[in-house]
């Protein structure tokens, strides 16, 4: 029993380091002119670039302004604006991971996002999620 309780602690400990190594990160931005690609980890959908078909997310339709107001009213925080890029971080609740939602100006009214988490590999969904939540916040 001890074991387990103990294999238990370092699990939570794990998790908590983590937590504490994904505030010290940023959003990746734009590179050549687009999001940054989604790489191997199964912990990002975007909506731009060569994607994955489990990991692609449709572009969203909507202006700067209400894109913004649904990034906040699903909880998340604007870090970085210009005309054409957005930036935002979500926060977990128990373990404090920090994940990046990014969208960059296509058309005046088409944007491209991209979701991911700053560390670890799987995410349970939760980026597809996010997307999906701010869309249904549109």
């Amino acid at each position: 029993m001890k074991i387990i309780l103990l294999a238990i602690a370092f699990i939570l400990f794990v998790f908590f380091i983590l937590g504490l190594i994904s505030q010290k990160g940023q959003a990746k931005g734009i590179i050549h002119g687009q999001l940054a690609e989604p790489g191997n980890a199964p912990n990002v959908v975007s909506s731009e670039g060569d994607v994955q078909p489990e990991r692609a997310v449709a572009p969203l339709s909507a202006n700067l302004a209400q894109i913004k107001a649904a990034i906040i009213a699903t909880g998340g925080t604007i870090t970085s604006e210009s005309g054409s890029y957005l930036s935002a971080t979500y926060m977990s609740k128990i373990f404090k991971f920090v994940d990046d939602v990014e969208i960059r100006k296509e058309s005046d009214t088409l944007w491209h996002i991209r979701s991911s988490s700053r560390v670890g590999y799987s995410d349970n969904g939760v980026n597809r999620k996010r997307v999906e939540a701010i869309r249904a916040a549109l």
